[in-house]
């Protein structure tokens, strides 16, 4: 189901993405990325790539936000915003894939805080998911 978001809860979404580029854990690649979803009930929930000595093994931002939603109990998302340092804006990987309707919003933040928005199914087309497992 396809869902829209208001200008404010755009604002804060983009917002709480990129303030949690600063909590990153990438000593290796300096890479650093944010990110925030928003729930269907009104939270936004966020995350941060964190990276270990067996680099380039880590852990992406998408990953640590959506984990994070899902333990805090949460399972219908509004949207995602994915924030890094570079430009133009870095595409979210594809871990969205299986927590994300085709229809989902994905907002992508540069170094400089412009951003661009295409659905899941526009960065990810021809997925594997739920359905293929019935």
């Amino acid at each position: 189901m396809a869902h829209t978001i208001t200008a404010q809860e755009l604002t804060t979404l983009s917002t709480k993405a990129i303030d949690a580029k600063a909590t990153a854990y990438c000593p290796y690649s300096k890479f650093r990325v944010g990110a925030c979803i928003l729930t269907t009930s009104g939270e936004f929930i966020t995350g941060a790539n964190i990276e270990n000595a067996s680099y380039p093994v880590g852990t992406c931002a998408e990953r640590v936000t959506i984990g994070t939603a899902i333990i805090a109990g949460h399972r219908d998302f509004k949207a995602l915003a994915v924030a890094t340092d570079i430009k133009p804006a870095a595409s979210p990987c594809g871990i969205i894939r299986e927590f994300t309707s085709p229809s989902f919003p994905v907002y992508m933040y540069d170094g400089e805080g412009n951003h661009k928005v295409m659905t899941r199914e526009e960065l990810l087309p021809d997925s594997f998911g739920p359905d293929h497992l019935k």
